[in-house]
């Protein structure tokens, strides 16, 4: 579905809306993480928007355990943005602690699982990247200004299995 289209222009409105974050974005994670599961990793609930969605595995910053996260992201290339938007609440979601604690992390993107290494965005990274994240998910502007706080944007890079380096260090 595209942004454009007159189910992405609907799909855009509810998601950004007050209502939304209120009902839908404590279940829709949940009813992610389950469709992944019972679907051997091949699909998400919200994989038929209008950003792709994947499923990162982070380690608990505190806890050290595995942690599951559904989230939009926008690839570029061999990388992947995503941005800590938590829906426009005040409070960074806590994937983007896990990932400034434990920067390695897992994605199932489409059913392929990658082994990736997460770098937090500068100021000057972010603004340079901003657009392109914007015109795909316009809604990361709305979440901006009713969080009233700095969005964290990371670029995750795919780990070269035989080095443990990310690609575009090498």
């Amino acid at each position: 579905m595209r942004k454009d289209s007159r189910g992405g222009r609907v799909l855009l409105k509810v998601a950004g809306s007050k209502s939304f974050l209120r009902f839908g974005a404590p279940v829709v994670p949940a009813l992610d993480r389950f469709v992944h599961r019972i679907t051997g990793g091949r699909y998400l609930l919200s994989q038929g928007g209008v950003v792709p969605v994947m499923l990162l595995t982070t380690t608990g910053a505190k806890s050290g355990a595995r942690r599951d996260v559904p989230l939009a992201y926008v690839p570029d290339g061999d990388v992947f943005y995503v941005v800590g938007s938590n829906y426009g609440r005040e409070t960074h979601p806590a994937w983007t602690a896990n990932l400034l604690r434990h920067p390695v992390a897992s994605a199932s993107v489409h059913g392929e699982q990658i082994d990736v290494r997460a770098h937090l965005l500068d100021d000057a990274e972010k603004h340079a990247v901003w657009p392109k994240l914007v015109d795909r998910w316009p809604n990361y502007d709305v979440y901006t200004e009713r969080s009233g706080r700095d969005l964290r944007v990371f670029r995750l890079d795919r780990i070269d299995g035989t080095t443990g380096r990310a690609r575009h260090e090498r």
